[in-house]
């Protein structure tokens, strides 16, 4: 490496303070000059000295990813000045990508990986998470039923158990215990499939002229969804001749980390024959088969004897959409390279709100739901933080407060990082105070 540099001296031209192996290539005689007539796609050796350099480019940058700011600095537009206006003619080596790459493409990132990034949610990787990705993505196997690719199927329902056993869900949640699950690309999906499904079999019964109320909590009962406010919204309902249907109860609400009381509101909606949906996995009496039949498509083209003797699961008719990724493989390699107890033992120690918590509440300046600060004095107080580059939080409006949210839980977040980002709010704090 040439050069390094600190969070707020990395404005234009970021990524051009490290040099590392394969910037080196580029000043050596293997890049070579590709034209169109010796395109090889599935070259083997020039995957694996192409992969070697993806793999030294990722390496760098997660152990340089503290050294960048955290929000990205770039105005809107810098990357049409910085790329070429058209596709180019001719291919490039990877070389010359991998440059572009550093030099244009990383500074208009906020990184999301950075242990100073507190915004939004957190997306944790791992070494293993990585791995698991490349062969997923590199065997390019489409599993949308049995017969496509029989290992990922039965893969994906070996550790889809796996996973419930692991969460200690009922047995009858699991393949195991003649339910099942499925690995969905997003939480939006997994939700949209399960309204998907329940709206269905209800508008099987009741016809389709009758369709979401949006129940409010407040600060009085921690912004959880109390299930007496359930049931009287319900009953209300009922009484205007609706139907009630389906409940999306969360562990953990975006705004305010609220946690619904799972197993009151789920005797609520079973009184009424509902749906129960809870962020990503089901907690009421979602039935596989009801899912299946809502979600199934089985043109003739797609038909085979495996899937027609219904001794196999074709994922297809588990989601919205047909083609799916290999993405019980990534799975696989982070259970087995990390393990049940490792992994509940990570989850458990790093309890790093807890102690920021406690520093909040002693300042007595700043309170975790700030009422002391006018709105628009913390509007100007997280906007202040962001720019600054050292870390990124985010706000949500609770009853008409504007608060700051500070999410923790990154993969490379350690006490010190929890504890810089609280020296700077109190720094741009007391800036903001005292004008």
């Amino acid at each position: 490496m040439a050069e390094t540099f600190g969070p707020l001296e990395h404005r234009e031209g970021l990524g051009r303070g490290f040099r590392s192996e394969w910037q080196e290539s580029l000043n050596s005689d293997n890049v070579t000059s590709h034209t169109s007539s010796n395109i090889s796609p599935l070259d083997p050796e020039e995957f694996r000295r192409q992969g070697h350099m993806i793999i030294d480019f990722l390496a760098d940058y997660y152990r340089d990813v503290e050294k960048y700011p955290v929000l990205s600095q770039v105005e809107p537009g810098y990357l049409q000045k910085c790329l070429p206006k058209s596709t180019p003619h001719n291919p490039e080596p990877i070389e010359t990508i991998l440059q572009d790459l550093q030099e244009h493409i990383v500074p208009g990132f906020t990184h999301w990986q950075s242990p100073n990034f507190f915004a939004y949610f957190q997306c944790t990787s791992s070494i293993a998470g990585f791995l698991g990705e490349m062969p997923s993505t590199g065997f390019n196997v489409v599993g949308f039923s049995w017969i496509a690719s029989p290992a990922a199927t039965e893969l994906e329902t070996i550790v889809v158990d796996w996973l419930g056993e692991m969460l200690e869900l009922p047995k009858s949640f699991l393949f195991s215990g003649n339910g099942g699950g499925v690995l969905q690309g997003t939480t939006c999906e997994a939700v949209l499939c399960t309204i998907v499904a329940a709206r269905d079999q209800m508008l099987s019964q009741i016809g389709k002229e009758n369709l979401i109320k949006t129940i409010k909590t407040s600060k009085s009962t921690s912004y959880i969804l109390s299930p007496d406010s359930l049931r009287a919204q319900i009953y209300e309902d009922v009484e205007a001749g609706l139907v009630p249907l389906f409940l999306c109860a969360t562990v953990g609400t975006t705004a305010t980390a609220a946690i619904d009381p799972l197993e009151s509101l789920c005797a609520v909606a079973k009184d009424y024959g509902m749906w129960v949906h809870v962020d990503a996995a089901y907690a009421g009496s979602a039935y596989p088969s009801a899912l299946i039949k809502s979600l199934s498509t089985n043109p003739e083209f797609l038909r085979n004897k495996a899937s027609d003797s219904k001794q196999v699961v074709d994922n297809k008719d588990w989601q919205i959409t047909l083609s799916r990724r290999f993405r019980s493989l990534k799975l696989w390699f982070v259970l087995r390279s990390y393990g049940v107890a490792n992994l509940r033992s990570f989850l458990r120690n790093h309890d790093l709100p807890s102690a920021l918590s406690e520093t909040v509440y002693k300042n007595g300046k700043l309170d975790i739901v700030s009422k002391e600060l006018a709105n628009e004095a913390n509007r100007k107080l997280l906007e202040s933080i962001n720019m600054s580059g050292c870390v990124f939080m985010t706000h949500a409006v609770v009853e008409g407060v504007f608060v700051i949210r500070f999410a923790v839980g990154a993969t490379l977040v350690e006490e010190r990082h929890v504890i810089t980002a609280w020296k700077v709010v109190q720094e741009h704090a007391n800036v903001i105070l005292s004008t």
